[in-house]
């Protein structure tokens, strides 16, 4: 019996061994795909998921678990660290996004400081109408004299200068615009377009069903990284614009999913 117990702890660590580099390497596992390699029941799995999430190896997720070291849950930076990380990507990201708006076209800008750079660059044109819920945005718009503004009421919240809530994702219920300029936090081929509010998700999801197109923009920083509320697949967006340091994989993710790829 003694020696069933330790071949047993044994096989039990060595799992979890196997299993923490699955994480590191993949940074994803599923429960059933666990189950069926090792051989043993999803309730064994899910105890060693547990058991690395109490060890800070892994954050559990619907049907499987995350890595940690992609996890960014609790690591939203202040606004103030945003606006001075990746400038010079986020100002050439945004012009060329600026030089895809067209003249009568309407448009969406999602909160955050690529949009703002967006929103700088865009062409002071009186047939041009921004949607925005980004108080940053809304300040630099305000410097033009023609372009037209609709502001998203709602609930300011100020570790990010946006409005979110009820009232916001109601008043985008009347409207159908052209384009959505949609910001991002956490881009990963497997989980999707993620973010670290849930509020916001919500809003981004109904951004999403209210634009003709979706086009992704984000500095190289975020690819690979996965916050705890998802917005939507990648499969989803129509356009991605990144910067020249985007990994091979997401020309490779570009061309199987069929969205296009700009690098500015």
């Amino acid at each position: 019996m003694a020696e069933d117990s330790v071949r047993l702890t044994r096989d039990t660590s060595e799992r979890r061994r196997d299993i923490t580099s699955m994480l590191k390497s993949r940074g994803s596992v599923q429960v059933v795909a666990l189950s069926e390699q090792f051989g043993v029941s999803m309730q064994t799995i899910r105890k060693d998921l547990h058991y690395l999430e109490e060890h800070g190896i892994a954050t559990r997720a619907y049907g499987g678990a995350i890595s940690s070291e992609v996890v960014t849950v609790n690591a939203e930076p202040p606004i103030e660290t945003k606006r001075v990380i990746h400038t010079e990507e986020k100002e050439r990201i945004g012009q060329l996004a600026a030089g895809m708006v067209q003249p009568g076209d309407s448009i969406m800008l999602d909160s955050g400081t690529t949009a703002l750079q967006i929103a700088r660059f865009l062409p002071d044109d009186e047939d041009i109408t921004v949607v925005t819920n980004d108080f940053g945005v809304l300040s630099a718009l305000a410097q033009k004299r023609k372009i037209k503004i609709i502001m998203l009421g709602g609930e300011l919240r100020r570790k990010n200068m946006a409005f979110y809530g009820a009232q916001t994702v109601a008043a985008l219920d009347e409207l159908l615009l052209d384009k959505l300029f949609l910001g991002v936090d956490g881009f990963d081929v497997e989980r999707g377009i993620t973010t670290h509010h849930e509020p916001e998700a919500q809003l981004n999801r109904k951004m999403v069903e209210t634009a003709r197109q979706v086009i992704a923009v984000t500095d190289s920083s975020k690819f690979g990284k996965i916050c705890l509320h998802r917005i939507i697949d990648i499969s989803e967006i129509d356009v991605l614009i990144t910067d020249a340091d985007a990994p091979e994989f997401i020309q490779e993710a570009a061309e199987k999913l069929g969205f296009k790829l700009h690098l500015a």
